[in-house]
């Protein structure tokens, strides 16, 4: 008796303890002492804070799988949120893209038709660019109050956006004001649907803060803006497989793997006319380009190759 007595307290405080682990464990923190806002992605998520202030907020991406991936802001219009885009906007998407991926262009475009009308009151606000695999970056945006979808939509190798897989979160940008302030700028560059990437040929090696510039906005033949990417090129890299690959409308493009010998560091997604968003990188010697995910990008001059000394 006294064995089985002895058994049993040994089970309760396995279990006590047990139990004393599991409430130490915390969750991820995400908001850092320096008021930026951490975003990882391990798999197919977007982890982060649900809930931020309005005014310049700072994002850290950490992307920590082994996918290339990009964070994009939207603002929804009025009375809409992500039970809408769920039901429909991420439905056409998928059939379109089915239909484009079996040759069946015309009737993919055709599906994009259906595309409520509200969809296209959406305001793309800026974000993070195409940032490789177990690579960091970080960029600077300013958000009106609203209610916002965050996605990624490159593609898995089967050709599923990857928002359509999971990768998404709704996030509320409330009335109070966040105490983060604009960056001061180390590069300065531009980007339009008439002049392309206005940049410089060279920069130094270190830390900078680049700011961009949108002088216009326009919708390209893959119904969406302008934007800028940052890309390291090895001797690997084939500038032409880069050009085909940053359109999401190719069967081949924005598809996983990324192109080989490229390396994405981020960058600052389509944003309104007159609107700029600011990222950081440390800038190492060697080739890199600034690029947009546009449909031809060097016949738009939105390509611009410059050498890190």
């Amino acid at each position: 008796m006294r064995g089985l007595q002895n058994i049993i307290k040994l089970n309760f405080l396995l279990i006590v303890i047990c139990i004393s682990c599991k409430s130490e464990i915390k969750e991820p923190k995400l908001q850092t002492l320096d008021n930026s806002i951490e975003i990882r992605t391990e798999n197919m998520e977007i982890q982060t804070v649900d809930t931020i202030a309005s005014g310049w907020n700072t994002f850290k991406y950490k992307n920590l799988s082994h996918e290339t991936h990009f964070i994009v802001f939207e603002k929804y219009p009025e009375g809409k949120n992500l039970k809408d885009s769920k039901t429909q906007i991420f439905p056409v998407f998928k059939k379109g893209m089915d239909l484009i991926n079996i040759d069946k262009t015309d009737e993919g475009i055709e599906a994009f038709g259906s595309l409520p009308p509200w969809f296209f009151k959406v305001i793309f606000t800026g974000g993070i660019g195409l940032t490789s695999p177990n690579t960091t970056s970080e960029s600077t945006i300013y958000l009106e109050p609203g209610n916002y979808l965050m996605e990624c939509y490159v593609k898995m190798s089967n050709g599923q956006f990857h928002s359509v897989m999971g990768m998404y979160k709704e996030i509320i940008v409330t009335d109070s004001k966040s105490n983060t302030e604009k960056p001061k700028s180390t590069v300065n560059l531009s980007i339009s649907y008439e002049d392309g990437i206005k940049a410089d040929d060279a920069y130094t090696a270190g830390n900078q803060t680049i700011a961009v510039t949108f002088t216009d906005q326009k919708t390209h033949e893959h119904f969406l803006g302008h934007d800028i990417h940052l890309v390291k090129l090895n001797d690997e890299a084939d500038l032409e497989e880069l050009d085909s690959w940053m359109n999401w409308f190719n069967p081949k493009g924005l598809i996983s793997p990324s192109p080989k010998g490229i390396t994405f560091l981020g960058g600052i997604q389509e944003m309104p006319k007159n609107n700029t968003g600011y990222f950081k990188v440390n800038l190492k010697p060697g080739k890199y380009a600034f690029i947009s995910e546009v449909p031809d990008p060097t016949k738009k001059n939105m390509l611009k190759q410059f050498i890190v000394k």
